[in-house]
């Protein structure tokens, strides 16, 4: 059923009526009136009425008890917080206590897998994206979950990513005389290799509260975490979590997993086309002959089919290390062209296919990072890292990416 439908037979029109009728003062008869009409608008144009029912446990979800054979110990680093989380939300007795317990283990989850990583040092960031899904199963579970509104569902768990993915723990507060956001994501492709980790995440992980220097000034870095899910993406995770830095920041870097070598992503593109599953196994329906434009509060985004990152690559394309550095300048159109772009204005009445990050969920990281830039801080230095791939879970290999991601960010403190 949609939830348009669920949402409208859980207000009590009954009671609404009886509250309007013994309004004796007109005024106030008109107000409510104006406020039920309100409600239901917003009902009916919710971002999320056609979304699935948030108490049925997601794709994502249904692989931990696979995962959980297969990797045990990743399950254990984080497993206190779990249980503490599951256990406190059967006592919540209401909406404001569980967003209270919500908003304290999300934000709790997050620090646990910062410090847990380095006191570790085993170069793992996937006990922070399963016991974040651990913990969403648990609490679809619950009883005062399900008798909520799908509205205050929604809420709840959008407000769940968004703590434990490091959105309150971005704090800069350090005096530092630079200031460095970086992003990494969730592992993905899980179908393929239960056990993968993401060189990004780990990334994200490593660097949060860290503090770099060159030549005597110094910089702090702080991080957050994707999901790879097409939906969050569509509904603003992006320009939730870094449009408040856009002018409090001197660089933003996304991080992502791609291929051989390292890649700076010159031109990241408007449109969808990788025909690839998201970690719900959704597929958008884009492909290279049909590329799709992503949207961005149940619209459309608007702007260029291409457009232009503004890091500092000369000085970060000489971090040393096993991997090359490369100004990755491909891009592909709808014309058929594949370019080596040297311009935006080569590639003006072009229609996109794919950037210099490809057609998937780093690209459109990229992208949606740089029309912040153009819209808040156009001066500001942003832009996308392409790291080496690798499969299932490789520490030696993502320890050395994640050293020469530590020199291209340190080189490029003297050019922001």
């Amino acid at each position: 059923m949609p939830i348009t439908l669920q949402l409208t037979q859980k207000v009590n029109f009954g009671l609404l009526s009886t509250i309007l009728a013994k309004k004796t003062n007109q005024f106030y008869k008109e107000v409510l009136l104006i406020q039920i009409l309100l409600l239901l608008c917003l009902l009916l144009i919710s971002p999320f009425s056609n979304a699935r029912d948030l108490t049925q446990i997601t794709v994502e979800e249904l692989r931990i008890s696979k995962a959980q054979k297969a990797m045990p110990e990743v399950f254990d680093k984080l497993n206190n917080r779990y249980q503490q989380f599951k256990q406190q939300i059967t006592s919540a007795r209401n909406y404001t206590a569980l967003t209270q317990l919500i908003i304290r283990h999300g934000h709790g989850l997050w620090q646990d897998a910062v410090v847990d990583f380095s006191q570790q040092a085993q170069m793992d960031d996937r006990s922070l994206y399963w016991t974040r899904l651990q913990m969403l199963s648990a609490l679809r579970k619950s009883q005062l979950f399900g008798d909520l509104l799908p509205m205050q569902q929604q809420s709840l768990v959008w407000k769940f990513e968004l703590m434990s993915r490091g959105q309150q723990d971005i704090k800069f507060d350090k005096g530092a005389a630079k200031k460095i956001l970086i992003t990494g994501f969730d592992p993905f492709f899980l179908d393929k290799n239960i056990d993968q980790s993401n060189p990004s995440g780990i990334t994200a992980l490593a660097f949060d509260d860290l503090t770099i220097s060159l030549d005597g000034v110094t910089a702090e870095v702080e991080s957050v975490i994707f999901p790879v899910r097409f939906a969050d993406f569509d509904q603003g995770i992006v320009e939730t979590l870094l449009q408040p830095y856009m002018k409090k920041v001197d660089m933003i870097v996304t991080i992502s997993m791609g291929r051989e070598n390292f890649d700076l992503e010159r031109y990241p593109a408007r449109r969808r086309s990788a025909n690839a599953p998201d970690n719900l196994n959704i597929y958008t329906g884009a492909t290279a002959s049909n590329p799709l434009i992503p949207l961005y509060k149940g619209l459309p985004i608007e702007g260029a089919e291409f457009v232009e990152f503004s890091l500092p690559v000369n000085a970060m394309k000489k971090a040393q290390g096993p991997f090359k550095v490369n100004d990755n300048r491909k891009v592909s159109t709808l014309s058929g062209n594949v370019n080596l772009a040297q311009s935006l204005d080569e590639l003006k009445s072009e229609t996109s296919v794919t950037g210099s990050g490809g057609g998937y969920l780093s690209n459109e990281v990229s992208y949606r990072s740089i029309l912040l830039r153009d819209s808040y801080n156009p001066l500001l230095p942003v832009g996308h890292i392409h790291t080496p791939r690798i499969k299932a879970f490789a520490p030696e290999v993502s320890e050395k990416i994640t050293l020469q991601i530590k020199q291209m960010l340190t080189l490029a403190i003297a050019e922001i």
